[in-house]
């Protein structure tokens, strides 16, 4: 039997360049070769597309051609230029371990869809929605699921001081990792925490900040058929969460602890659990998605935010969370390749 041919992307124009280096480092080492051949194509942080041999830190010095995903159904896979001319090699499943902007917001799932090649992940809506954090708690809020107040910022204007009850976070609407994002104990420190946002983004979330633990939920499948890994529990020694912005994560982070299972009653975890599964469905997430989560010292669960394309690397949270369910990072592989095939 021919093996399937996964191309899979990783890299990307955003801040999130490094980490999705990282996480694509991870998948190789632990993609099957018996039953998978794949195709490594790195995306520069200016958005050249390149064919290498394998995802490291040093990818862009290796030997390199250039390559483009071709959005004609006739020309069903990846164009590789070579010299003078160029060949076509035929794709099954793209696979994009791509975080933030271009890679998770839609921008590369509807070149995707154009390409009629079966991908992992979230389609084109759904990316688009969780990668808004206005939009997506509007979504979930509907669905009947609490979601910190906030209000929005766009271009150009100024919040109402008087309205806002301290602490806040203002973070950029459209962006990830915690790039941007700062806590704001008084109105001193807004104006300053909003130009630290654009940097990111032109539109901007101010979000009441929420008392509890954070927590989070793997959620892997196709709606109804849908898995959730084991609950994690994030405890902060002070500040907050920014694991991907450590000078050294795979140390372990200087302010966070996690734990998986969270230290919580199980009947809670399958609160959490059948939650983030809700949210999943209202906002149409395909494939996979981690939900952060608070819990409150009531009871409550509050939506933190959605991520499309968690993270892989050898610290990250979602594989983490299905490791302790018993899927090894093979067998999520496996899986997500077949879900893509699914549609």
């Amino acid at each position: 039997m021919d093996k399937l041919k996964i191309a899979i992307l990783f890299g990307g124009c955003s801040e999130e360049h490094d980490v999705a280096i990282k996480s694509a480092i991870e998948i190789a080492g632990h993609m099957d070769t018996e039953k998978y051949e794949p195709i490594y194509i790195g995306i520069t942080k200016s958005g050249v597309w390149k064919m290498c041999e394998k995802p490291c830190a040093e990818w862009e010095t290796g030997d390199c051609l250039p390559a483009v995903l071709s959005p004609d159904r006739k020309n069903h896979g990846l164009i590789v230029f070579q010299e003078n001319t160029y060949q076509t090699v035929p794709i099954d499943v793209v696979f994009p371990v791509l975080h933030g902007k271009t890679g998770e917001d839609g921008v590369l799932q509807g070149l995707l869809e154009l390409s009629g090649i079966p991908y992992v992940g979230c389609d084109v809506q759904s990316s688009a929605l969780c990668m808004d954090k206005s939009l997506t708690y509007t979504v979930v809020k509907s669905a009947g699921v609490p979601t910190p107040d906030f209000l929005i910022l766009h271009h150009g204007e100024q919040p109402d001081y008087s309205s806002l009850s301290y602490p806040v976070f203002v973070k950029p609407a459209r962006s990830g990792s915690s790039y941007g994002v700062t806590k704001v104990n008084g109105p001193d420190e807004l104006d300053s925490a909003i130009k630290t946002a654009k940097q990111y983004d032109s539109k901007i979330l101010i979000e009441q900040a929420i008392s509890g633990i954070e927590v989070g939920c793997a959620v892997l499948g196709n709606d109804p058929d849908l898995t959730a890994g084991e609950v994690d529990q994030i405890t902060l020694s002070h500040g907050f969460f920014r694991i991907h912005q450590e000078r050294e994560p795979e140390k372990g982070s200087e302010n966070t602890i996690f734990t998986v299972p969270a230290e919580i009653p199980a009947e809670k975890r399958i609160e959490l659990q059948e939650t983030a599964k809700t949210i999943y469905q209202a906002l149409g997430c395909k494939g996979l998605a981690r939900v952060d989560l608070f819990l409150q010292e009531n009871g409550r669960i509050v939506l933190n935010e959605v991520n499309t394309l968690p993270g892989f690397t050898s610290y990250s949270r979602y594989p983490r969370m299905m490791a302790a369910a018993g899927i090894t990072l093979t067998e999520l592989i496996d899986r997500l390749i077949e879900l893509a095939l699914e549609g």
